[in-house]
């Protein structure tokens, strides 16, 4: 049976169940002494374990059956939860999630996993501190269970039992220097087929003869030899160093699926119930509940196809509406009218299809800020708010990076250790807050801490120090502008290098990632208390609103997201200042930019006595832009200007306007940096 057609579907569910896995363990760390948890992770274990097998990938089903059976031993309170048997658990974790990236990227999923599996193993016999310790030495191949068996392949040796057949597990050693690894295999199938059937391999046949194993392959084989003769047959296969023949306990696998049906049985009607009540609570709520299981995975280019679809009809909607009035037909006006509403419904509609939650990012935080804080010997507890906003999903692939750099950052520098905050008489576990929230088109996520706050004198220390700034100039930034200084390129306060910080490197990516996704990143900080970063990201990436201008015979699009206010400005009412024209704009001085010197537009007529200007604003900063005239608001789609036109200055892009002219976006944050 071909099971490639489902590998998509494997590898998507995979990774969910695994996320699935690694909420539940933190939850467990938190209830060491709920079982229901407990259920969950074993469900979720089983269902992966099934699926692995059935796909041939043997790796991931054989070390999440060992998982499984330390999830069963604390179920049966043989052991109990603890952070060192955790901290195995989700080492295993670790490996699956390698595993499946690894198949993900069209590899086979094998790992090295025998350091890991003993230690499971030492933790289900209730070794414990044993389990703690790294292991260096190499486990007997004699010790390690390396079959799993589903209900079929029990039923079979069975049978065999019944009809006078012995079942036997087998491993198999060929020597370091063995040339063709694949010949040896083949040899020793034909030797065991002359006593006997095979009825299981690990790795599977296939991966076997294209050689795709290191230097070990075990067998299950059926056969009415005993133990001794098979041994002797095998070792007779030049280039085989070590043979160990183990029989097969049918008892413990039946007992074992027992155990696993019952327990799925159990965890499936729980929660099925639970999902009844749930599914009750939030119908009013949840669209997605409200559509209760009619749901379908889609290809995420199969919606950027639709995207690039709509957004030529957006092009043409607005050469109908251009063509309308120009003609000034009635009929035709009704008619565009009605198509604008219409395609405006259908663009909200495909946008939220697009739209994904945070929470697939804010999902793998909790866990790398539990082991960051193990490493740095502190106590942080992370709270995360507003996980169901939703944005763009080429967005949310964008923004993982910058956040883990922040919240690393926030562990690291910001929250101080235990002995520290009892000495300020602050609680000794500190807070951080991952926050995300809409507001207008666009998405607020901040990362809050209740920590020691910016150092305004040791930061402006180390940028003197790094020449980011002069003396003179350090003493007239406020506190903002300060703490702005550590987005420069190679700014650290640490004060070593270790594997956490140190290097220079982070900040100032989070700010240019930020900055290419259309958002700005603040800092507030208050020594002794705590910071907040706030990040502001558009809600989409594709369709914008935008001020249409003229310069001189040519069109430019300016966002709006960036837009202040126009104003007339009388050519009188400029002034200078550092040999920059500027105006006073409400009592503020803004610097003025001629955008038809930086685009070097050709002039073909003169200005008057009044200039426009569009004010626009990057954070604290501000800027006019002097054009020629506005034109007016407009929906646009955003079309990269490509590979080729990459390094243009302060253009972010094109559009199709609706007369088919061409009109480039303008990036304001190139221009006021």
């Amino acid at each position: 049976m071909d099971m490639s057609q489902y590998l998509e579907v494997f590898i998507d569910e995979s990774k969910e169940h695994l996320q699935t896995i690694n909420e539940q363990l933190l939850q467990l760390e938190k209830s060491p002494e709920d079982i229901t948890i407990v259920n969950e992770i074993f469900r979720s274990a089983h269902t992966l374990k099934g699926m692995s097998a059935t796909m041939g990938f043997e790796d991931l089903a054989n070390l999440t059956h060992q998982m499984e059976n330390v999830l069963d031993a604390i179920r049966n309170h043989k052991i109990q939860v603890t952070p060192d048997i955790l901290d195995v658990v989700f080492r295993a974790v670790d490996d699956l999630e390698a595993m499946v990236n690894s198949i993900a990227e069209g590899g086979d999923g094998k790992r090295d996993v025998a350091e890991v599996v003993q230690q499971l193993k030492l933790i289900e016999q209730g070794e414990i501190s044993a389990a703690a310790e790294p292991i260096s030495k190499p486990t007997p191949p004699s010790q390690i269970q390396t079959q799993t068996y589903g209900e079929f392949e029990y039923n079979v040796l069975q049978q065999s039992k019944e009809q006078g057949f012995t079942s036997y597990e087998i491993h198999i050693k060929l020597r370091t220097d063995c040339l063709l690894k694949a010949a040896r295999v083949f040899m020793v199938f034909e030797t065991l087929e002359q006593v006997g059937e095979i009825i299981k391999s690990n790795p599977p046949a296939e991966l076997l003869e294209q050689e795709q194993f290191d230097q070990e392959f075990f067998v299950t084989v059926i056969s009415k030899e005993n133990k001794e003769d098979l041994y002797k047959r095998i070792m007779k296969v030049s280039e085989i160093e070590e043979v160990v023949v183990t029989p097969v306990d049918l008892e413990k696998i039946g007992m074992e699926l027992q155990q696993a049906e019952a327990a799925l049985t159990q965890v499936e009607e729980k929660s099925e119930k639970t999902e009844k009540q749930e599914k009750k609570e939030k119908a009013a709520t949840s669209r997605q509940t409200t559509a209760g299981n009619k749901t379908i995975r889609v290809n995420i280019e199969r919606l950027d196809i639709l995207m690039n679809l709509f957004e030529e009809l957006v092009i043409d909607r607005g050469r109908l509406e251009q063509i309308s009035r120009e003609l000034n037909h009635p009929e035709l006006q009704e008619t565009v009218e009605r198509m604008s509403r219409i395609s405006g419904d259908l663009q909200n509609i495909i946008l939220n299809m697009r739209m994904v939650p945070v929470e697939t990012v804010f999902n793998r935080f909790p866990r790398m800020v539990r082991q960051l804080a193990r490493d740095l010997g502190k106590k942080v507890n992370l709270e995360i708010i507003g996980a169901e906003t939703e944005l763009d999903r080429t967005v949310i692939d964008e923004i993982g990076d910058p956040l883990v750099h922040l919240l690393r950052n926030a562990i690291d520098h910001g929250i101080e250790t235990p002995d520290v905050r009892r000495a300020k008489g602050k609680p000794e576990e500190g807070t951080v807050k991952l926050k995300a929230y809409h507001s207008g088109n666009h998405v607020f996520i901040e990362i809050e801490d209740d920590g020691a706050g910016i150092n305004r004198e040791k930061v402006l220390k180390k940028a003197i120090s790094k020449g980011i700034i002069s003396e003179q100039n350090a003493a007239n930034l406020t506190d903002k502008q300060v703490y702005e200084l550590i987005f420069s390129s190679g700014f650290s306060t640490a004060d070593k290098i270790s594997d956490v910080s140190g290097r220079g490197v982070g900040l100032d990516v989070v700010k240019n990632t930020i900055e290419s996704l259309g958002g700005s990143v603040t800092i507030d900080s208050y020594e002794g208390t705590g910071s907040v970063f706030s990040i502001q990201l558009p809600l989409t990436l594709s369709i914008i609103s935008v001020m249409l201008v003229e310069i001189q015979n040519e069109k430019y699009a300016i966002p709006l997201s960036s837009i202040i206010e126009t104003a007339i400005v009388k050519r009188e009412d400029i002034l200078h200042a550092h040999n920059q024209k500027v105006i006073d704009f409400r009592g503020k001085v803004v610097p003025l930019l001629f955008l038809k010197d930086i685009f070097e537009v050709p002039v073909h007529k003169e200005e008057g006595d009044f200039l426009s200007v569009v004010i626009v604003r990057k954070g604290e900063k501000m800027a006019g832009l002097v054009v020629d005239s506005f034109i007016g608001q407009q929906e646009i789609v955003l079309k990269s200007l490509g590979n080729y036109l990459t390094n243009v200055f302060a253009i972010s892009g094109a559009t199709i306007l609706g007369d088919g002219q061409v009109a480039l976006i303008i990036d304001c944050n190139a221009l006021i940096k």
